[in-house]
Order: C-alpha cells, then sequence, then structure tokens
C-alpha cells in the first residue's frame, strides 16, 4: 500500500495496533484521539484516506462524514464502530463513508478495504445528496459478523432501483427486513403493501395493486407459493412497466431457493429473473449464536422487562436449537414472561422452561386401529399417570391442540403436495388461517407435483 492514512480512536490500544500494522504495510500513519484534530488534517489537505471511530470525545465520526465530504470531495473514510446496529451502517451509509466495520473487526479485513480505498478515486458527491433516512424503532437485532454483513448490504441496496429477494428459514425475520428496507429508504413516506394471492388472481387485480403501490413497496410474501396463474399475471405486469420513478418497487420473500424450483418448473422463470434483482440472505439463528442473548433481552423488554437472565440462562439459551429461529425465541421469552415466578431466571429455569414445551409421551400401548379419540384418551391418561400425583406443567390445552395440529397440517401438505389452496380446501378452512396456522407451528412447506 502507498498512501497517508488518517487514524482517529480513542482507545490507545486501536491506534497502536493499527498504527503499525499500516505502516507495515507501507502506508504513512497519522494517528489522533481527538475528532478536532482529525477535522484540523482533513481541512490542511493532509491524508489520502481516513479510518474514524465513531464515538469519540470530542466529536461523532458519523455525524462529521458530510464536513469531511464538503472540504475534501472524493476522500475515502472508513467508519469502525462498537454501535453495531443497523442505524450505524445505514447513516454510514448515507453519510458518504466508503466503508463500514463494526468492532471487534478482523484486521487483515480492515487493511483489504484501506488498500482498495486508496486504490480507487472516488468521484466528486453530487450537490443533491439524498437525505438520511428515518429512523425507526423496527426490531432488527444483532452484533454479529452475520447481522453486520447484512446491515451493510441493507444499507447498500435500500435506495437502489432494483427488485429484492429475500431469502431465509422460517422466522428468521424476511418480513421485518422487508419492512426495514421500505422505511429507511426514500419510499417511506410512500405505501407498503403486503401482498397475498388473492391480490393477484386477474391482471385487473394486480394493476390496481401497482396503482395503488405508487412511489411505494409491495412486498410478496411466500412468493414461492403463488398459484402457476398469479406468477403469470405478475410477470406480465411487471413487463408493462415503463420505468418512472413512482412505480412501486418490488420485495419478494422465500423460505426455498426459487433457482431449483425454476429447474424443477414450479416457478415461471421469467418472473424469478424479475424479482431476484439483488438476493438479500438472511443468516439462520444458529449461524448468528452470538446474538441469542442480545434478541433474548430485547424481548425480555417487549413483554414488559420484568425478567433477568442469568449467565446461566442465557448459556442455556445458546444451547438451544431454535430451528423456528427468532420467532421461536420470541414465543419462549413470552411464554417466559407470562409463566414465570421468579423474575431473576436461572439455567435451571431455562431447562423446565424447554421441558414443559417438549412433546407428550407418546402411548405405545395404544391398540392399532383405535378410534382417535381412543388413543387421544389413552395418550393422555397415561400423560397424567406418569406425574404421579402432581399436576402437568401448567398450558396444558395449548399444547395439546399443538401436537394435534401440527401432524394434522403436516400430512395434509403432504397428501396435497405443498399446495395451500387444496390443502385448506381438504381441512375446510379458510386458506389464511392456515397460513397462519404453518407460521404458528413452524411447519416448512414443500411444494411439489403430487403422483395421482
Amino acid at each position: 500500500m502507498d498512501g497517508t492514512v488518517l487514524l482517529a480512536d480513542d482507545d490507545r490500544t486501536i491506534r497502536t495496533v493499527l498504527t503499525q500494522a499500516l505502516t507495515r504495510a507501507g502506508c504513512k500513519v497519522h494517528a489522533t484521539a481527538s475528532m478536532s484534530t482529525l477535522m484540523r488534517w482533513v481541512s490542511e489537505g493532509k491524508g489520502d484516506l481516513v479510518v474514524s471511530d465513531v464515538v469519540m470525545p470530542d466529536g461523532n465520526g458519523l455525524e462529521q462524514l458530510p464536513k469531511i465530504g464538503q472540504m475534501r470531495p472524493g476522500l475515502p473514510v472508513i467508519i469502525i464502530s462498537a454501535q453495531n446496529s443497523i442505524t450505524t451502517a445505514i447513516k454510514a451509509n448515507e453519510g458518504a463513508a466508503y466503508d463500514y466495520l463494526a468492532k471487534p473487526f478482523d484486521l487483515p479485513d480492515l487493511l483489504k478495504r484501506v488498500s482498495q480505498g486508496l486504490a480507487v478515486k472516488k468521484t466528486v458527491p453530487s450537490e443533491n445528496q439524498p437525505q438520511a433516512p428515518r429512523m425507526s424503532d423496527l426490531s432488527l437485532v444483532g452484533r454479529s459478523a452475520a447481522m453486520q454483513s447484512l446491515y451493510q448490504l441493507i444499507a447498500r441496496v435500500m435506495n437502489a432501483p432494483v427488485s429484492l429477494l429475500v431469502h431465509g428459514e422460517s422466522g428468521t425475520g424476511k418480513t421485518l427486513i422487508s419492512r426495514t428496507i421500505h422505511e429507511l429508504s426514500e419510499r417511506a413516506k410512500g405505501p407498503l403493501i403486503q401482498v397475498d394471492d388473492l391480490m393477484l388472481e386477474t391482471p385487473a387485480a394486480i394493476a390496481k395493486l401497482f396503482d395503488d403501490a405508487r412511489s411505494g413497496t409491495i412486498v410478496f410474501e411466500d412468493v414461492s407459493e403463488m398459484p402457476n396463474s398469479s406468477q403469470r399475471y405478475l410477470a406480465q405486469a411487471m413487463d408493462s412497466l415503463s420505468g418512472d420513478q413512482d412505480e412501486p418497487r418490488f420485495i419478494a420473500t422465500t423460505n426455498r431457493n426459487l433457482g431449483q424450483l425454476v429447474d424443477q418448473g414450479e416457478f415461471r422463470q421469467d418472473l424469478y429473473y424479475r424479482l431476484n434483482g439483488v438476493e438479500v440472505q438472511v443468516p439462520a439463528l444458529r449461524q448468528r449464536v452470538d446474538d441469542i442473548v442480545i434478541i433474548a433481552d430485547h424481548f425480555v423488554q417487549k413483554f414488559g422487562g420484568s425478567l433477568q437472565l442469568s449467565d446461566g440462562a442465557a448459556k442455556e439459551l445458546k444451547k438451544q436449537p431454535w430451528h423456528g429461529n427468532v420467532r421461536e425465541l420470541e414465543n419462549f421469552i413470552q411464554r417466559l414472561s407470562l409463566t414465570s415466578q421468579d423474575a431473576n431466571v436461572s439455567e435451571a429455569s431455562i431447562a423446565h422452561a424447554f421441558s414443559e414445551n417438549r412433546p407428550l409421551m407418546p402411548d405405545a400401548s395404544a391398540p392399532m386401529g383405535a378410534k382417535l379419540s381412543d388413543s387421544v384418551g389413552a395418550h393422555l391418561q397415561h400423560y397424567f399417570d406418569l406425574h404421579g400425583e402432581e399436576l402437568p406443567p401448567s398450558g396444558l390445552y395449548p399444547r395439546i391442540l399443538r401436537e394435534i395440529e401440527a401432524p394434522l397440517l403436516e400430512i395434509a401438505m403432504d397428501a396435497t403436495g405443498g399446495n395451500q389452496a387444496k390443502c385448506a380446501d381438504l381441512l375446510g378452512i379458510n386458506r389464511n388461517t392456515l397460513r397462519k396456522k404453518l407460521t404458528e407451528l413452524d411447519i416448512h412447506v414443500t411444494r411439489r407435483r403430487k403422483l395421482m
């Protein structure tokens, strides 16, 4: 590397480590713990690149970004921050930072970005810079490396004129991320319309939808479940758009691999390419274990803030598989908030709460061919007998319903090849009710052709 780096951080250790690493890499380094000193160096024309912390004793690196841009158009600024939130990433992006890294960062990664920044000749920014988006109380929570990457991607694409495909497992927060992108974008004053299949049944309905969503955002939820006719109508409607600025932006969510569905002939290729402008991959909770306690604390506050998780409780939470991801964790904390007898939650309390929610023990003595009511009765009697003179844990009724509903829906969905419309008709319930149940029970839907 060849160039002069202006380094501002009030942590002496970070200044020392970065100064040594950058010097060994061939850079000249001017390091300071003062934001005013950094700004003086910038005004004097010193430096080819800036590396700055956010919170400093005499200033804020994010707040100084516009001023640096005015004094030195094209000077790359890399923001490093321990405030690892979506707000920080968005502000860094909107402030025209060259790059943003969350602390703790990987030193080789920072050196690589410094090298790229020194090599890139940034263009002079337009006088009409977009205003910073409105920050909201959206609960997109996490400080892990996986979430930092997601935050940075959101910051880059939220105002880009492309459609987005938000992909992730059930319960990871795809709808929340779609809403976050809308509310932090320049389209925030426009409508946000979340679409179900009933809104796409005819070309006229789609035309009205597009008109209602002008200057806003349309979110197609669970797009892999869209019927073939709706796929065709939607692709044709998107083809007819003229590219006006007030046309709606499209975001689609899915928990399935649309590329594979295209190869299998179950999803239209033309619609796939129109929706998949940029793919936003949402990490599963098991891919960001370090966020589990942070998210749990967030939900504790959401449900009244009466609980205090001990270190042992936090460790027990991190041991669980969380197949339902963030949604399952939210439901668990809500249940714990309602049923916990002690505000100080111990490791044993967490383990006990999990045991209460585990499936009822099967009754191997139930005879084959018995009526369902007889089998259920024998099953429940056996469950009560296992507790002797004590009663089973409270909340038995919803647990029994869940035990019956889950296999019923799974078997019915499998019998209908994953077709939700057919499954709802088979069960005699509303399609929206079916969808709600599938979400609540974290049932993974796999659409396939049913061989008759």
